[in-house]
């Protein structure tokens, strides 16, 4: 008897530890847990079916991630144990369906889109030494027996880094996309524009990074805190054509789309400090190290269209994306009201006021950017003005601007600020310059929904999908970026896979994936 009772604890136990290390973020649509496990040894090889380049792709992240921490070399064979298929029964183009064996790994996906993402689950079923830079030893290459059925609710799920307000450098950023691609988020949008700094290479225009990608010094306190505390060190930096190259490429391989914002009309202080004859004004102007918006916006005369324009050609280039975002938020018209070419525009083109003007020049370069194949993202203060249709809003400032603009028919990807800012504090007890600020903790960006109270059917469909927003005025380092970020962006992927659920079991999952953290070296939130 008290054998038997022995072996029942034993075989509880071991179904305990066995449901415990069963972990994938975000959480699968289904997943059925079964006896035994699949052993990585040396000899496994994928076997794909069609072998394409786009197959091999989806494979060769995985296989150079766990060749780096394993010593293993997995190669692409005629005949192998881990078997990617591409088959219309998956309906979602990034669904897939994972079968794990003790003798094989079956992968089924409709695109190699949903067998990368398969395989960054088997990335996760992997202990998390996998995340180790260099041949971790001793570690017993298994992955627990799985059926996992799974595809995301949301098309778009994005994440923004803003490297302007303080310049975070290619290591960071290539780092930081290939844990976006373990949460399977699909989408970086990339800040390169600010009043602070302009931080991308631009041939035709070389002063747009010698002279406005640096500045002299840096506000420590908020904008309304008097007196002002600074940092006198210059701060500055920017990407080189080559490097915006690597991180597209980087990041194509890992299933996410590079999206570039360059700010237009507002936020264009460090674009005037090098070209001021694109203010209204003239200037001179400086990189300014405050924060808060600025009065000095471009000027819409035909020298400054052109400019852009030519910017914009550089950016396409570089960028593949379809999407192209170009700001339209916190544009003050002070300017516009008191210059003569503005007015004299806005009565040629029978405008009544200063917001039809924005819309206007909003309207004249989603055009420019259309014909070249490309659809236009914009903050939702666009929808102050009759836009075309084609542009995508982006609600910021609440369900509000989202629910307005899937009303009038336009695509919305929502990231409300009390949702989804991360540079806002965690916990009750967070001390800072943004002490003011709402707090955003797990449970408030697990628990948010994407999709309006109040929308139809139709207006529902318009409801791209999510993002999470960091902006980087008071984070100055990776690792405090990093403490803001996670755990929360974790909590967010799934929140955008959409199947977010239970959040007590979500913190009792995370408690194993905070262990991957640890080996990649996250300074997340404990």
């Amino acid at each position: 008897m008290k054998r038997t009772i022995a072996i029942l604890c034993l075989l509880l136990v071991s179904r305990v530890a066995f449901a415990q290390q069963v972990s994938i973020f975000p959480a699968p649509v289904s997943m059925e847990c079964r006896s035994g496990y699949f052993v990585f040894d040396g000899s496994n090889a994928f076997e794909l079916h069609p072998d394409n380049t786009q197959m091999r792709e989806a494979v060769e992240v995985f296989a150079e991630r766990f060749g780096r921490s394993s010593g293993m070399d997995i190669q692409v064979a005629a005949k192998g144990d881990i078997v990617c298929s591409l088959s219309e029964k998956v309906d979602n183009p990034e669904g897939y369906e994972l079968t794990v064996t003790p003798k094989k790994i079956r992968i089924t996906a409709s695109t190699p889109a949903g067998v990368f993402y398969a395989l960054q689950s088997v990335r996760q079923l992997l202990p998390p030494q996998v995340e180790s830079a260099e041949v971790a030893e001793g570690v017993a290459w298994r992955i627990p027996c799985v059926v996992v059925k799974d595809a995301p609710r949301f098309a778009y799920r994005g994440a923004m880094f803003d490297v302007c307000r303080n310049f975070f450098d290619k290591e960071f950023i290539l780092q930081y996309i290939d844990i976006l691609a373990l949460h399977k988020i699909n989408r970086f949008h990339w800040h390169l524009t600010d009043d602070q700094g302009w931080r991308i290479e631009i041939d035709r225009y070389p002063k747009l990074t010698s002279v406005g990608a640096f500045r002299d010094r840096t506000m420590l306190t908020q904008t309304v805190v008097k007196p002002r505390v600074w940092d006198n060190t210059p701060v500055g930096g920017f990407f080189t054509r080559n490097d915006v190259r690597e991180v597209v490429e980087f990041a194509r391989k890992r299933n996410i789309e590079v999206i570039p914002e360059i700010e237009m009309p507002g936020h264009a202080l460090a674009a005037l400090s090098a070209y001021p004859q694109y203010s209204c004004t003239g200037g001179p102007f400086e990189v300014d190290g405050k924060w808060g918006v600025f009065n000095d916006i471009f000027c819409p005369k035909e020298e400054t269209f052109a400019f852009l324009q030519n910017i914009l050609d550089e950016v396409v280039e570089l960028f593949p994306s379809r999407y192209v975002h170009i700001g339209g938020d916190e544009a003050p018209k002070v300017r516009w009201k008191r210059c003569h070419h503005c007015q004299e525009l806005m009565e040629r083109e029978g405008l009544e006021n200063e917001t039809e003007l924005q819309a206007w020049f909003t309207n004249r370069m989603e055009t420019y950017l259309r014909q070249k194949g490309k659809t236009v993202i914009g903050w939702d203060e666009i929808l102050d003005g009759d836009i075309n249709r084609s542009a995508v809003v982006m609600s910021w400032r609440g369900y509000e601007g989202g629910m307005k603009a899937a009303r009038r028919g336009h695509d919305v990807i929502m990231c409300p600020n009390k949702y989804l800012y991360f540079d806002y504090y965690q916990f009750d007890n967070d001390r800072g310059p943004l002490e003011k600020r709402h707090r955003i903790p797990l449970e408030k960006v697990y628990c948010f929904n994407p999709v309006p109270e109040g929308l139809d059917a139709a207006e529902q469909s318009h409801i791209m999908g999510v993002q999470a927003n960091m902006w980087t005025e008071y984070v100055r380092t990776p690792e405090y970026a990093q403490y803001l970020l996670f755990p929360r962006l974790t909590a967010y992927s799934e929140m955008a896979w959409g199947t977010n659920g239970d959040y007590g079991a979500f913190l009792e999952r995370l408690k194993d994936f905070e262990k991957r953290y640890e080996v990649i070296g996250i300074n997340y939130a404990k």
